[in-house]
């Protein structure tokens, strides 16, 4: 045992070489020099504190791999040198600190004992956090948690003069902790602005006159004018005109809604089409997407009281440990005490498991998936219901043409190329299904001598010396077409199949109609089959209407779902899943999912969907498709076998030490040894994920933001 006045004079060398660096000589500063590139001569303590900072991170960084970190910087939009937060910085000091006592205890212990006496103001300093942490568990949790036995043990083995046993647990604590900040959900947090940068100035009606405003400004009663390609500013009703309006990021639904004077128009909505005169019900912070907004804001910072599996296993068999240390006292002695407390049943696994958790993570990355929330790996396996929104998500955002229907004596690549010729300069998913289904049949789109885009409803344009018009059929009797009653009966036909129609009229008669259908991603039946074989409870919800909801829910074979769906109330059917003792994986991709993405034990999400529905996902697919969300069943299952084995490897040690010390007088050397035996095969077992051949990382998609 060291007296207290050496210590003393260890701690002040190391506190002056930290002040003065170029006038210390300890080996503690030296070993620092050696991976230190400025001069030593010129070293403040910022740049000393930097450059153990990037040691560690060095050392974290190899553990973790470049894959997910990379794909954490694209999904947040930073640049791949974005600087580390404050708390990984201090994550990173703690961890290159500790490895550096480490350092000096081993030369110490090995050759030359005096030596273990300069770690221990590096020693101090590093266990303050599980200092801190034991009061804190003690205060808030009232109960023998695992910091609590370090409350005890890393003082004591300290206290005891063996400097390396206490080097070595503080140093295996650090880097577990630092690995535990690498594995959090460092995305962006867009929760304020959910639906986009607004305008800053709106244009409203006063007085009969179209004067700019501010948007700030706008009340309810106030009446705005909004033009095709802007975003409706605030919720309200049609006063005048019509207009074709995209509700998708708001409602979920696949098809553009025609909107008329008294219809109910949203804030967030795109409109494609028209100029409509709204008057203004709701507007900032009253609007239904101001509210989803306020709703997300508040559970941004919502912590879940899910603990890791190796944190719980350490907690639950720390109050056994602790009773078994407090009757070994009486009976062996402090060293007996300390020996037991040292190989705390369980204690390995605050190690090993954050390390089996980074490498299975690291797998993931290298097939693709970025699992941003590392608890999910642990909840995945408890799912046993996954719930699908249904547009973007099991569809595809543009339809596609099924059917052309021709009427007198047309072809069918003579009404589409008429279609394709007109729908040609519009941005929406029917006009983009439309252009693309006459270049599949190489017919060529002739430029169209002028055009007359009625107001939402439709298109009248000049081709061929023809008056061609494309639209509803609504459009068309607003244009006094005469609509064949067989017409009716298709639409009728197929709406039942949740498909839509787009007629053709030619010279005033109409030629036919073009039959779309949702584009089902190529991938989900495969998927949903495989799910099933699970013996998963399958759902979609979507807030399209219930006929192409039902329709594609019984083409996958899917027995449940929910139809005319709005964003808030998505969640509330989670919640009702959840109180049926369903534990929900929702998968989404939408503005309008991301209440539900919140609401839902584990949320998964689309690369290319909303920013919003990425950053609120703990998983993010990043091929953009539903092909690994199989394998990542298998991947979490593997995940959890991993766990079992690191139990045991972590159980059986301290099992062997408690016996050892009642039995045989077990001291710390020994309960070291039986220790390091046991954390080095919850090493290894941690490490061996890597081992297995893995694919190739998936290309990334270049990201694209869902409007």
């Amino acid at each position: 045992m060291y007296s207290i006045s050496t210590l003393v004079a260890a701690g002040a060398e190391f506190f002056s070489g930290i002040r003065a660096p170029q006038q210390s000589k300890s080996p503690f500063m030296k070993l620092l020099k050696k991976n230190t590139q400025a001069q030593p001569a010129s070293l403040p303590l910022d740049s000393l504190k930097a450059q153990i900072q990037q040691l560690a991170e060095q050392v974290i960084g190899a553990l973790a791999g470049n894959e997910r970190q990379e794909q954490m910087q694209l999904m947040a939009q930073r640049e791949q040198n974005a600087p580390l937060s404050a708390e990984e910085q201090q994550a990173n000091l703690y961890v290159g600190v500790a490895f550096a006592c480490l350092g000096v205890t081993t030369l110490g212990q090995f050759f030359y004992p005096p030596l273990a006496l300069l770690s221990v103001p590096g020693l101090i300093y590093t266990a303050i956090p599980f200092m801190k942490a034991g009061i804190d568990d003690l205060r808030t949790k009232r109960r023998i948690t695992a910091t609590t036995l370090d409350l005890i043990s890393i003082p004591g083995v300290t206290l005891m003069g063996n400097f390396f046993a206490a080097s070595l647990a503080v140093s295996l604590l650090s880097l577990s902790a630092a690995v535990l900040k690498r594995t959090e959900d460092r995305s962006m947090q867009s929760m304020i602005n959910v639906f986009g940068q607004h305008p800053s100035t709106v244009w409203a009606l006063v007085d009969g006159v179209e004067v700019e405003v501010p948007f700030a400004n706008v009340r309810a009663g106030d009446v705005l004018v909004v033009m095709a390609g802007q975003m409706i500013p605030a919720d309200g009703v049609i006063l005048s005109g019509a207009a074709s309006i995209d509700q998708r990021m708001l409602t979920g639904e696949s098809q553009p809604s025609e909107k008329t004077v008294g219809d109910e128009v949203f804030a967030a909505s795109l409109m494609l089409a028209g100029r409509i005169l709204i008057q203004v019900e709701r507007a900032g912070e009253t609007t239904i997407a101001a509210k989803i907004g306020e709703i997300l804001a508040q559970t941004a910072n919502f912590k879940q009281t899910f603990e890791s599996r190796s944190q719980t296993i350490s907690d639950k068999w720390s109050l056994p440990t602790l009773a078994a240390a407090t009757l070994a006292l009486p009976l062996h002695g402090f060293g007996g005490a300390i020996a037991i407390l040292l190989s705390s049943l369980g204690y390995n696994l605050r190690i090993v498991g954050p390390l089996s958790m980074l490498n299975f993570l690291r797998l993931a990355a290298q097939q693709g998936v970025l699992v941003k929330d590392a608890r999910a790996l642990e909840v995945l396996p408890t799912v046993n219901a996954v719930v699908f929104d249904k547009t973007g998500t099991l569809t595809l955002e543009q339809p596609r043409v099924q059917q052309i229907h021709c009427y007198g004596d047309w072809s069918a690549d003579e009404l589409l190329r008429y279609a394709a010729a007109a729908e040609a300069r519009q941005s929406h998913p029917i006009a983009r299904a439309i252009v693309e289904a006459a270049h599949e049949r190489s017919l060529t789109i002739p430029p169209i001598g002028e055009a007359r885009y009625e107001v939402g409803y439709g298109i009248k344009v000049s081709l061929d010396d023809k008056r061609v018009g494309i639209g509803s059929e609504r459009f068309m009797q607003m244009e006094g077409v005469v609509v064949p009653s067989a017409v009716s009966n298709l639409r009728t036909a197929a709406h039942d199949q949740g498909h839509s129609l787009v007629l053709i009229s030619i010279n005033g008669e109409v030629a036919g109609a073009i039959e779309l259908a949702p584009t089902i991603r190529p991938e989900a039946r495969q998927i949903i089959d495989n799910l099933r074989d699970r013996g998963l409870s399958l759902y979609i919800i979507s807030g399209d209407q219930e006929q192409p909801t039902r329709h594609l829910a019984e083409t996958l074979g899917i027995e449940h779902y929910f139809a005319n769906t709005l964003p808030e109330h998505k969640a509330a059917l989670i919640q009702q899943l959840q109180n049926e003792g369903k534990r929900v994986c929702f998968v989404g991709d939408g503005i309008n999912d991301a209440i539900a993405l919140k609401q839902a034990d584990l949320s998964v999400s689309l690369r290319g969907a909303s920013t919003i529905a990425t950053d609120t996902a703990q998983i993010v697919l990043m091929d953009a498709t539903l092909n690994e969300l199989t394998g990542l069943f298998d991947l979490a299952n593997a995940y959890n076998a991993n766990m079992r084995a690191n139990h045991i490897a972590s159980m059986a040690p301290g099992m062997a030490v408690i016996g050892g010390v009642f039995l045989f007088h077990f001291g710390v050397l020994t309960s070291i040894m039986f220790y390091n035996a046991g954390l080095i095969t919850g090493v290894a077992n941690a490490m061996s994920p890597l081992l297995r051949t893995v694919r190739p990382q998936q290309q990334l998609l270049p990201n694209k933001e869902t409007v």
